[in-house]
Formats: structure tokens, C-alpha cells, sequence
């Protein structure tokens, strides 16, 4: 049973300015079974928190501890964390011209899992994940998320989440930009990854629709680069009816 544990991180970016600090002092534990959602306010540090946790060379950690099952990811690269068993749904999918999404997957697998996986089973496989998603077949042809719209980038993403099964899955906004159906199969995908109570999930999001979808068993409020309040999912629903005002203006330094 996994366990990702985020201690007193900090993180900067690099401006024309400067460095600057978005990340102050996250502390966050997450074991498998759990679902943990965190919301906050645009410009709060949601994101810049899953991509120091991903490796993202843009963020530098410049002080804290990121542990998967004790060890330290932040000492790793960015494909050890992916195989050691973290995975990032990306709030905006990257395109991959030239590799096929059949390529990619495979690959990915591949590196996760030790070895190829047997190409009949593999086919078999994948097909019943892009059925159980509503992914045309074709998709498996076309380079990775090239021409898609924003919804079957967020389909594939899941895809990509329930083939390589990780041990803990850091999804950024994954609901944004999606219509009602999309958003409805995008969580049930998010929820059969979650049956088997494996697998632990942190779920970036600014609205609780998808929390219709997906229940939570832990909610933060982040604000001002840290945690400044966790609860039930009762607390999303104190952030939908009465916004983050009273989590910011506590959360401002003096």
C-alpha cells in the first residue's frame, strides 16, 4: 500500500525578476485508497505543486521533501518518478507530433511495467480501455494528442491512467474544458483506476462538479502556496457556496 508524503516543500519559479516563490511550506500525505481534492483560487500554487512534484524543469524545489513509499522522488528524473509509480494528468496536454498514441502507449507501459507486454493481450488491452473511455479506435493511429480537441486530450490522459495503473495519480484540473459528457466519462475512468483502493489520487480542480463525480475522502483549501484548511467533502461545498474570501485573506502574509 503506497504512500506519497509532501513535507514542507518549497518551490520557485524563475521570472524576468528573479526567483519567485509560489510553494510555501506544503504538507500533504496521501496513501492508497485515498482521494484527496485540493482547491484553491487561480494563481495559488495548485499547479506549480503537481508539477514540482512531477519534475518540472521550469519549478525549483529549493527546500522540503517529496517521498513515494519513503523514498525521495525529488532526487530523481522526471521517467524514475514515472516509473517509480507517480503519474501527472497535465491541466493542458502537450502534443507529440510523429509518435502514434499507439507508440506512445506501448512504450509507456513498457517502461513502467519492465517489459513489453505481449502484443495480443496488449491489443486487447487497449481497446477495451478506449471503448470503456468512448475513443474511437482510429485515435490509436494519430500522433499523440495532435488536432485533438481539449476533451479527448483529457480522454487520453485517463487512458494513459488506467493502462499504466501508477501508484499515485496527480490530476491538474483534468475536469477543465469539458462538457457534461466528457466530464461524466473522464470521472468514471478516474473511478475504475480508484476501485481497487490501490492507488491513491490527488485531484487539482477550482469547481466541485467534478466532486459530483468523484468523491473525495479529503479536501483542502490551498491559498497563498500552502494548505490552510482541510475537511470532508462538506468543505467543497462550503467553497461552492461561499468562495475561497475568508481562506486568502487568512492565508496573506503581513
Amino acid at each position: 500500500m503506497s504512500t506519497l508524503e509532501i513535507k514542507d516543500l518549497h518551490a520557485s519559479v524563475t521570472t524576468e525578476d528573479g526567483p519567485k516563490e509560489i510553494l510555501r511550506g506544503v504538507n500533504l500525505t496521501i496513501r492508497a485508497g485515498e482521494t484527496h481534492a485540493i482547491m484553491g483560487p487561480n494563481g495559488s500554487g495548485k499547479s506549480t505543486l503537481a508539477y514540482a512534484i512531477a519534475g518540472h524543469p521550469k519549478y525549483e524545489v529549493t527546500s522540503g521533501q517529496v517521498l513515494l513509499d519513503g523514498e525521495d522522488v525529488l532526487g530523481m528524473t522526471v521517467d524514475e518518478r514515472a516509473r517509480a509509480g507517480l503519474f501527472l494528468a497535465m491541466q493542458y496536454p502537450v502534443e507529440v507530433p510523429g509518435v502514434s498514441m499507439a507508440n506512445f502507449l506501448r512504450s509507456a507501459a513498457t517502461a513502467v511495467r519492465g517489459e513489453a507486454p505481449k502484443l495480443r493481450t496488449w491489443v486487447k488491452e487497449v481497446k477495451n480501455a478506449m471503448n470503456d473511455l468512448d475513443i474511437d479506435q482510429e485515435f490509436a493511429d494519430r500522433s499523440v494528442n495532435e488536432g485533438f480537441s481539449g476533451g479527448e486530450k483529457k480522454r487520453h490522459e485517463v487512458l494513459q491512467l488506467g493502462l499504466l495503473n501508477p501508484k499515485i495519480a496527480v490530476l491538474d484540473e483534468t475536469d477543465s474544458g469539458l462538457d457534461v459528457d466528457a466530464l461524466r466519462v473522464v470521472s468514471e475512468g478516474v473511478n475504475r483506476y480508484r476501485e481497487s483502493g490501490e492507488n491513491g489520487v490527488l485531484l487539482i480542480t477550482h469547481y466541485t462538479r467534478i466532486l459530483n463525480h468523484i468523491t473525495p475522502d479529503h479536501v483542502h483549501v490551498f491559498a497563498n502556496g500552502r494548505v490552510v484548511e482541510s475537511g470532508g467533502p462538506e468543505l467543497a461545498d462550503e467553497l461552492e457556496r461561499d468562495g475561497y474570501q475568508r481562506f486568502t485573506k487568512a492565508a496573506t502574509p503581513a
